[in-house]
């Protein structure tokens, strides 16, 4: 049975998401209002004068991660 599930620690080395939007110079709440109103990449690299590929980034941390990357399983 062990063998089905990988580790199950309720933490992660990961910082937040919060913390990598702020430091590239990125408004979380901002940025969290982009992802709600279904913003692209393209419009959000525009608002915030950041790459796309660093909003990619950001956004794969919120859909993958969460906010926080703080997860358990009990």
């Amino acid at each position: 049975m062990a063998e089905d599930y990988s580790s199950r620690v309720p933490w992660s080395t990961e910082p937040s998401l919060k913390a990598k939007a702020e430091e590239v110079g990125i408004d979380f709440d901002k940025f969290i209002a982009g992802l709600a109103s279904n913003s692209s990449d393209m419009e959000m690299a525009k608002e915030f004068k950041v790459s796309s590929k660093t909003i990619m980034y950001l956004r794969k941390h919120f859909e993958e991660l969460g906010l926080h990357s703080v997860m358990g399983q009990d």
